[in-house]
């Protein structure tokens, strides 16, 4: 039986108890194509993985975190050493859902020997089940080259966020009749290499429809469309932590309205000397 980790006021924060169910597998997920949608949330650390287990098919240890944990202004300066130890805290603290951890940008594009050597250590070193790799069929030679390997591949294509350089920024792909063509030709290619699912990221609705209807594998939409055999969003947007969001982003909270307003109320006991109060201190045995 797996373990997860739970809190234990008693001791430290995080301590291990058995699962109470079976974590999902790679091959459970390719059969969900076209059936119940697939639930997708990006978690960085254990106690994030803690509360989105129970409700996600998947956890995506995206590079993201350069962004949302690290303050980085692009997701290009994420490193092997950044996805292997948040991965396996994400790892550490889930049960059921499958976990599938980004590559870092320039790790596999030199080779595909190159890419089995990076996904070898994220695998080795977090117990994910899954690795996930940008671009389409540039890179179908490296995924067929990974899953014959044993490393399932999560593919992601459209608006891919390691060549927004190359791209020319962050706005949505597929408007021209070229671009549409060129999209539908990467999933179709990453699909026939081997890739078990493809996250389709800021595609024109009508496209991303095309792509769920090409290919044989789970499409999983961002900014795409609901018709995708599921979806993913970076918690912290969707939980309302950020003020400027992408487009497609919907917030189901206001986190950060909440946690600002529990530190205010904070402060002012603080600095009224109402806390801490009776419940919260020690006082001497009779």
């Amino acid at each position: 039986m797996s373990t997860t980790f739970t809190i234990d006021t008693s001791t430290s924060r995080a301590n291990p108890t058995p699962a109470p169910m079976k974590r999902l597998t790679v091959p459970a997920i390719q059969r969900r194509k076209g059936q119940e949608p697939l639930v997708m949330l990006t978690a960085y650390t254990v106690r994030m993985a803690q509360l989105l287990d129970p409700h996600c098919d998947l956890l995506l240890v995206g590079d993201s975190l350069g962004q949302v944990i690290y303050g980085l202004p692009s997701t290009l300066a994420v490193t092997l050493d950044m996805m292997c130890a948040h991965g396996a805290a994400v790892v550490r603290g889930s049960y059921h859902a499958v976990v599938v951890i980004d590559m870092p940008f320039g790790t596999y594009e030199p080779s595909p020997e190159q890419a089995f050597v990076s996904a070898a250590r994220i695998m080795a070193e977090t117990g994910a089940a899954a690795v996930k790799m940008e671009g389409g069929e540039a890179m179908a030679p490296t995924v067929a080259f990974l899953t014959a390997r044993g490393i399932p591949v999560m593919g992601h294509i459209g608006l891919t966020p390691q060549a927004v350089n190359a791209l020319g920024g962050y706005g949505a792909r597929g408007r021209s009749n070229a671009e549409h063509a060129k999209i539908i030709g990467d999933a179709r290619a990453i699909a026939d290499a081997g890739a078990f699912a493809i996250v389709a990221e800021g595609v024109i609705e009508p496209l991303a429809k095309a792509i769920v209807a090409e290919v044989s594998c789970p499409v999983i939409g961002i900014g795409a469309s609901a018709d995708c055999d599921g979806q993913v969003l970076v918690t912290e947007d969707m939980l309302g932590m950020f003020e400027r969001t992408a487009r497609f982003v919907k917030k189901f909270d206001d986190l950060a309205g909440r946690i600002s307003a529990a530190v205010e109320t904070y402060a002012a006991d603080v600095r009224s000397r109402t806390f801490p109060g009776p419940e919260q201190t020690y006082q001497p045995k009779d």
